[in-house]
């Protein structure tokens, strides 16, 4: 069963999340074969960006695991987040960040974010993976998306009226 969990950073805590990224680097090596996607939200289109949130999108047996990683994680238990969304991800477009070999050179990877339950058509183009975000229930609350796009305006137009985060792949730099 896929998850989609991301973690919003509380504000000033970018110091705090630095400090913890190794310890948050090997709580990841154990789930490196449920992973589908990863990686850091960020301020803005700059490498050195301070961080606004952690996403991870992992395929484990359910729930309980998934609350597990969301809150077991060493930038949770270190006060980085503000809060931590876990939904089940109904992935219906993409393969895993992995298999994404389409990239345009110069183009920004971006989190497109729709919480408001709106069924939106979900985005075909230049899409690394996209879904369903859903409650306990199995009914759709929202929808998420993985895209790279030339702009953030851009974006926003793949999914409109979903919240747009600059986004990049995640992992251990030698794992990129």
């Amino acid at each position: 069963m896929e998850y989609f969990v991301y973690g919003r950073d509380r504000a000033g805590a970018f110091a705090l999340k630095v400090a913890l990224t190794e310890e948050h680097w090997a709580f990841m090596d154990a789930y490196a074969g449920a992973l589908i996607a990863r990686g850091p939200t960020l301020a803005a289109d700059d490498e050195d960006a301070e961080t606004t949130g952690s996403l991870h999108i992992l395929d484990v047996p359910d729930a309980a695991a998934a609350a597990r990683f969301a809150y077991d994680e060493p930038y949770f238990l270190g006060g980085v987040f503000d809060e931590v969304l876990v939904r089940r991800f109904d992935r219906r477009v993409g393969t895993t960040m992995w298999d994404f070999a389409s990239a345009v050179p110069g183009w920004t990877r971006y989190l497109l974010l729709a919480l408001d339950g709106v069924e939106r058509e979900l985005p075909e183009s230049h899409v690394i993976m996209a879904g369903a975000l859903l409650d306990d229930d199995g009914k759709p609350v929202g929808q998420a998306a993985l895209v790279e796009a030339p702009s953030a305006d851009e974006a926003a137009e793949l999914l409109p009226g979903a919240e747009v985060h600059v986004w990049r792949f995640g992992g251990r730099p030698s794992d990129n």
